[in-house]
């Protein structure tokens, strides 16, 4: 399995509407994108600090889990255009993107 992370650089000076980011953009992104077959999961996030007290390296990043990259990219290339179309509205941020092959992975649910 392979993460794909999407990295926002912490720039000065720049602009994030995390509103629009969760609300609109990566409902719209994830909806299309698990669609494909190779889907696992998704997680969305917002940096709060590389160390107690300082800036965050990354102000958001956005990981999507598939079987494989040529799943993702199956399921990313016919939505490009809306979804790159669609970043102005929300930053001015050119991301980083980072294919990552999983190793080991676990989760916890804990019941609140």
């Amino acid at each position: 399995m392979v993460k794909i992370a999407i990295l926002y650089p912490n720039n000065q000076g720049a602009r994030f509407d995390f509103a629009y980011y969760t609300d609109v953009h990566m409902p719209r992104s994830i909806d299309l994108l698990s669609a494909h077959p190779g889907f696992h999961a998704v997680s969305v996030e917002r940096g709060i600090g590389s160390a107690p007290g300082a800036e965050p390296a990354y102000i958001a990043m956005c990981q999507f889990t598939f079987n494989s990259i040529d799943d993702f990219m199956a399921a990313f290339l016919p939505n490009a255009s809306e979804l790159q179309g669609d970043m102005s509205n929300f930053t001015d941020i050119e991301p980083l993107i980072q294919f990552n092959e999983i190793l080991i992975a676990r989760q916890q649910v804990v019941e609140r």
